[in-house]
């Protein structure tokens, strides 16, 4: 864990997809999914029409804050939290015996290069003390959330790890793999021990010879909480997705969390844009991004293949306009070249202050109130990313900016 942050604490976040069942006309999901060449549906301008709800076969997880929490209360997100020290423990060491002479456990390597990798990833955790490396400690922390929070564990039991790497590609095909030994109570007795302390998630594993299945979560992007938009706490959060074949049993804490929602990425953001509920802007652009697949496979067969890409470091920088509050991302014509924990927009309306080849570069969020956001992109996304789909209003013609 990374001490020496000064604006930021260090967390990660689960995007869990599962396959539902379709009507009788469409295509069941209960044979193994297995990844598949794939395109998304997107036009060449970043813009293209939300599919109807009922062309996904998958439902995302959404949880619901308190609204007692300091932090964005009320709001629906995915299941995540901060980083433990326990995360990082020699004791994973034990866990992952039959892993730690593969480099990352055994989670493939990102071809992405060092010095433009994001810090939460790029950080040698070595040289702070901790002998489990820091892509695996993040997935630890992802997978100890999910279960803290909303009860679903992602583990390979102690007989089934050796085939894990074999088949890591298909590693998603069920949550409770192999774990079929064990009963509800047994792990409801647990995920109370491991919310009282997360050092728990260690010794739940020993006892139960488990291994967290961090090869099942792919990386997905890199958010950081801009300045000054959510009071004093600030996090720098790595972003997981994860495909399940099935949606698992699924319950709330009552106390973090007070409501669980699966639901397709298109009913989300109609819910949102009909205020029926409210998403931070992070899960706005994801879901708006996994829009593109309305199929599990393909979803997953995207996010496989992209993983060992990479990310980058977005951290939004806020500007005012009108009644507008416009949330500028990297690659954006105004977006400050010196991205830093202060860092200052760039005002200038003269055209040629500007390099001419980014004068039409957009990639921002414009938000006109808390449930009317659009997203303006007209840049490439780097590491073979997804260009999102960008929902038209569904009032205040205001937001083409």
């Amino acid at each position: 864990m990374n001490t020496a942050l000064k604006h930021w604490k260090e967390a990660a976040t689960l995007i869990l997809a599962a396959g539902h069942r379709l009507g009788p006309d469409s295509l069941s999901l209960r044979t193994p999914l297995a990844a598949s060449g794939c395109s998304p549906q997107v036009s060449s301008g970043g813009r293209s029409h939300l599919p109807h709800r009922s062309r996904f076969d998958y439902d995302i997880l959404l949880l619901k804050r308190s609204g007692k929490s300091g932090f964005m209360p009320n709001a629906y997100v995915f299941p995540g939290g901060l980083l433990d020290s326990s995360d990082f423990s020699s004791d994973w060491l034990d866990i992952f015996k039959s892993f730690t002479e593969f480099p990352n456990f055994g989670l493939r390597s990102v071809r992405q290069p060092a010095e433009t990798r994001p810090p939460i990833f790029a950080t040698d955790r070595l040289k702070l003390g901790s002998p489990v490396p820091g892509e695996v400690a993040l997935r630890i922390c992802a997978l100890r959330e999910t279960f803290e929070e909303c009860g679903v564990l992602l583990a390979v039991s102690k007989m089934a790890e050796k085939s894990v790497l074999k088949g890591s590609e298909n590693a998603f095909a069920t949550q409770q793999h192999n774990l079929n030994h064990l009963d509800s109570s047994e792990l409801s007795k647990w995920r109370d021990l491991v919310n009282q302390n997360p050092s728990n998630f260690i010794r739940m594993c020993r006892e139960l010879e488990l291994v967290p299945n961090i090869w099942a979560l792919y990386e997905w992007s890199n958010w950081l909480t801009p300045v000054g938009r959510y009071g004093t706490k600030r996090f720098d959060t790595a972003f997981f997705i994860c495909c399940l074949q099935d949606i698992p049993h699924t319950l709330e804490d009552e106390d973090e969390i007070v409501r669980f929602q699966w639901s397709t990425p298109a009913e989300v953001l109609q819910s949102f844009q009909a205020r029926e509920l409210w998403i931070p802007p992070p899960q706005f652009y994801e879901l708006s991004r996994i829009c593109c697949y309305p199929l599990l496979n393909d979803l997953h067969s995207f996010a496989f293949q992209r993983a060992t890409e990479g990310c980058e470091k977005w951290m939004p920088v806020i500007v005012f306009e009108d009644e507008h509050s416009i949330s500028l991302l990297p690659g954006d014509r105004r977006y400050p070249l010196d991205s830093s924990e202060e860092p200052e927009v760039d005002k200038s309306t003269d055209p040629q202050q500007k390099d001419p080849q980014d004068s039409s570069a957009l990639h921002h969020m414009v938000m006109s109130d808390p449930y009317t956001t659009t997203i303006q992109i007209t840049i490439t996304p780097k590491y073979n990313h997804l260009l999102p789909v960008v929902l038209t209003p569904t009032h205040d013609s205001k937001s083409q900016l």
